[in-house]
């Protein structure tokens, strides 16, 4: 009963006047035996916002002629999550596979909108995975969706505007990325190490390597603490990167100016997700042969312990209407033959049987002057910390994180923990209206 009137609740906090669009036909537009287990000729269809997986559509299709797979962009994240969301509560128009955030994955599979794929024995897969990754698509010991993407930290960094300030080595460690962050300051003209303007993803992905675990989930009980002593450290370092003038807060991501900082080399390095490999090129085509990218800065010498920042996974409504067929396609292109196509075509991708193969690891990057970047971000994925969760409710939180920081990174009046404090106080005043025990 509990569930129940939680899936409810969250149902209508997702509800928006978003109107669907054709996204999808009726039920996942498909015609043929339901579960499209059979011989009959079935059509599903799958929401993504990433361009690889198309990529493995006509692999599969000539695999299994009487599945028909159509790939649709129904929007990126918090669009697609409120399309879907509409078609649960429509009754039609649900697609066969969808597209998640890791951080969404329990968003959608605690009040029962996603399929367990234990039912398709996917827990066979489990230690085919970066266990990082594996942790995320599992809620209370079930297996709700099969990891696509992954975005372990690592630091991107401009060789040539490093060596401009005088440093030869990437900083190995949070301390030495302090001291080049002011070397990099003192260069004038604009030059920053990095830039923040709020960016709730980057401070936890730095919370997470300093041990910090703000939340914990235990079934419908949540606890959010951002005063632990991993959190503690972490929030204090960049408290005072920013009070030192050492990070651009101007500079939005993913921005004009964000480009143009890439591409004149002003803004020296970025703290993000492997994914960043295949999107820096886009964004700075100017800095080609200049960048090259590095394990985070670790707390202490000699460590090595990683966070991440970003990555996804494709889970079945429990609406679909071919769930069978959908997994057929699922299991393609996360684990089985169609996942080289979407390395080839820049995928990043959790499974160990890549991240561990010569062939990834050895390939050059043009891009990043030749380097072997694959070899970095394999290593990067394999030391990213475990036992990370997010609350049920984190895609409404995320939501909120801005307005509650934007004053201020505007300002420059309060602290990163008075923030962090009112997101705390709102998210858990949220997930107790969701009816969550939230402490």
């Amino acid at each position: 009963m509990r569930l129940s009137l939680k899936a409810k609740l969250l149902s209508a906090a997702l509800v928006s006047t978003l109107a669907l669009t054709a996204c999808s036909g009726g039920g996942g537009g498909g015609t043929g035996d339901g579960g499209g287990g059979g011989d009959g000729p079935v059509k599903i269809t799958v929401w993504s916002w990433d361009g690889t997986v198309e990529k493995a559509v006509p692999g599969f299709e000539a695999a299994n002629p009487n599945i028909k797979v159509e790939v649709v962009n129904a929007g990126s994240s918090q669009d697609e999550y409120q399309a879907l969301d509409n078609a649960i509560q429509a009754g039609s128009g649900v697609p066969d596979l969808v597209m998640f955030e890791y951080f969404a994955v329990p968003y959608f599979a605690i009040p029962g909108k996603l399929a367990d794929l234990g039912q398709f024995g996917a827990e066979r897969f489990a230690n085919d995975y970066v266990k990082a990754a594996w942790e995320h698509v599992t809620v209370g010991g079930k297996v709700y969706a099969l990891p696509s993407d992954y975005g372990p930290s690592a630091m991107f960094y401009n060789a040539a505007t490093f060596k401009k300030a005088g440093i030869e080595e990437p900083p190995a460690t949070w301390d030495e990325y302090y001291e080049a962050a002011k070397k990099i300051r003192a260069l004038g003209d604009g030059y920053y190490i990095a830039q923040d303007t709020g960016d709730p993803f980057f401070l936890l992905s730095l919370i997470w390597q300093a041990g910090g675990r703000p939340y914990q989930v235990d079934g419908t009980k949540v606890r959010i603490d951002f005063t632990d002593e991993g959190s503690k450290r972490a929030i204090a370092f960049w408290q005072r990167m920013l009070d030192e003038g050492l990070v651009n807060t101007k500079i939005r991501g993913w921005s004009d100016e964000w480009n143009r900082a890439l591409n004149d080399g002003t803004l020296a390095s970025q703290i993000m997700g492997g994914w960043l490999t295949a999107t820096l090129p886009e964004r700075a085509p100017k800095a080609a042969g200049d960048f090259r990218v590095a394990l985070m800065p670790q707390w202490s010498e000699g460590e090595k312990v990683g966070s991440e920042n970003g990555g996804s996974a494709f889970g079945i409504p429990e609406a679909a209407q071919h769930k069978e067929a959908a997994f057929k396609f699922l299991e393609y292109f996360t684990h089985g033959e169609g996942v080289a196509a979407r390395v080839e075509a820049g995928a990043f991708v959790p499974n160990l049987s890549v991240l561990q193969s010569e062939e990834f690891r050895g390939k050059a990057n043009e891009y990043f002057g030749g380097q072997q970047t694959g070899a970095v971000l394999a290593e990067a994925s394999e030391i990213v910390g475990t036992g990370w969760q997010y609350p049920p409710f984190f895609e409404w939180a995320r939501t909120i994180y801005e307005d509650i920081a934007t004053p201020y990174y505007t300002s420059g009046r309060g602290s990163l923990a008075e923030i962090l404090e009112q997101w705390r106080q709102r998210s858990a005043q949220y997930g107790n209206e969701q009816g969550f025990e939230v402490s």
